[in-house]
C-alpha cells in the first residue's frame, strides 16, 4: 500500500486488527525485515511495516532526510490508516525516528521499543564518521552499502546469516545514491532525545546486543538504568531482527 507524504509516495504493509504496533526498520533496510515476524504478530493485532524516506519503496523528500520528515512520513500513514493511538518499535535509525515521532506527536504512542538504538545524538566522532560514509555512497554506493552492513555483525555471524545478509544488501542497492545519502546526513544531526525518554511514562523497552559493533553495551545498558526503562539484553550484534529472532519475537510479545 502507499500513501503520500509532501508529494512523495510513502510505502507501507497493514495485517491484523487490534492494538496497532509501528514497525520501523534501520537505515539501509526495509520493511520486510520485518516479514518474519508479521504472521504470528497480526494474528493478535494489527501490525503497520513502513518504508521510511529513501528506503525500499518509498521516495526521497529533501536532500537530507531528517528524523523530522521520516516522522512526518510515519504520520501520513497513521492519517491515512486513521490510527490514533499505537505503539512502536525502531530498530536502529527506526529508533531514533520513533523517538523524533514522540516529539512531535507526544499524545500518540502508548508503547515505545527501542531495538539496537539509542537516545543519544551522534558523538562528535560519530558525526566525523557520517562525513566519511556520506562521502563514500557517493563514491562508490556498492561499496559501502556491503561493508556498512557486514560491520552490524561479527565475522562468524557474517558468516551464519550470509544468505540473509546478501538480501538485506541486495535490496539496500535498490535504494537510490540520494536517500542514501539523505538518511546519513539525517542522522548526523539528529536531537539528543535521552531526556524525552526519560520522561515518557508509559511502558517503555530498550533491547541491546551484548556483541553490537556500533553501540556499545554498557553504554545503553546506563542509558536504560538512568531513563528507568525495561532493559533487554540479547547476546549477538546489532541485527537482533536476524541473530536473536526468536527472543526478539518473545519482547514483542510483550508490547502494550
Amino acid at each position: 500500500m502507499r500513501t503520500n507524504y509532501n508529494n512523495t509516495p510513502i510505502s507501507f504493509t497493514t495485517r491484523g486488527i487490534g492494538n496497532p504496533l509501528i514497525l520501523l526498520h534501520g537505515f539501509l533496510e526495509s520493511k520486510e525485515i520485518w516479514e518474519d515476524f508479521i504472521q504470528e504478530l497480526s494474528s493478535i493485532r494489527q501490525v503497520i511495516c513502513i518504508d521510511l524516506p529513501g528506503h525500499g519503496e518509498s521516495g526521497n523528500i529533501s536532500e537530507i532526510h531528517t528524523m523530522a520528515d521520516m516522522a512526518k512520513a510515519v504520520k501520513s500513514v497513521l492519517d491515512e490508516l486513521n490510527i490514533r493511538k499505537a505503539s512502536f518499535m525502531g530498530h536502529s535509525m527506526g529508533g531514533y525516528v520513533s523517538l523524533e515521532f514522540q516529539n512531535i506527536f507526544p499524545t500518540i504512542l502508548h508503547s515505545l521499543v527501542l531495538v539496537n538504538s539509542t537516545p543519544q545524538a551522534d558523538s562528535e566522532e560519530r558525526k566525523a564518521n557520517r562525513d566519511r560514509a556520506a562521502a563514500l555512497v557517493l563514491k562508490n554506493k556498492r561499496a559501502f552499502v556491503s561493508m556498512a552492513i557486514s560491520n552490524l555483525l561479527t565475522p562468524e555471524n557474517n558468516k551464519i546469516f550470509k544468505s540473509e545478509i546478501d538480501k538485506i544488501k541486495n535490496r539496500a542497492m535498490e535504494f537510490t545514491t540520494a536517500g542514501i545519502h539523505a538518511a546519513i546526513r539525517g542522522m548526523k544531526i539528529r536531537t539528543d532525545h535521552t531526556g524525552l525518554f526519560a520522561e515518557f511514562s508509559k511502558q517503555k523497552i530498550i533491547v541491546a546486543g551484548k556483541l553490537d559493533p556500533v553501540l556499545d553495551f554498557n553504554t545503553i545498558k546506563n542509558i536504560a538504568k538512568r531513563c528507568k526503562v525495561e532493559f533487554e539484553s540479547l547476546p549477538n550484534g546489532h541485527l537482533s531482527y536476524l541473530e536473536n529472532k526468536n527472543e526478539l519475537m518473545k519482547i514483542m510479545h510483550l508490547i502494550d
